[in-house]
């Protein structure tokens, strides 16, 4: 078994950030924009998207949205963890 305490100090940070960077790739592969893939979630605003997207002000993905964006996309959600 591992031990977190010898994770970056960022770790969090950075996976969100690469998840961001992710839903914001393949949404682009699909020709998707940030207004169309929020409406398809039910916003009203491309807000959430496009703040979680880039960690604005810490604003991230949570497993229902990212199960939700890779149903919309028909992608598999393990897309979103990938390296870049």
């Amino acid at each position: 078994m591992k031990d977190v305490e010898v994770l970056p100090e960022n770790y969090s940070e950075q996976l969100h950030r690469k998840i961001g960077k992710n839903v914001k790739r393949i949404r682009r592969e699909f020709n998707i924009s940030q207004l169309k893939l929020s409406e398809a979630l039910g916003y009203k605003s491309v807000s959430p998207i496009s703040s979680a997207e880039i960690y604005y002000n810490k604003i991230h993905f949570n497993v229902e949205q990212l199960s939700k964006i890779a149903y919309v996309l028909d992608v598999d959600i393990c897309e979103f963890f990938k390296e870049i």
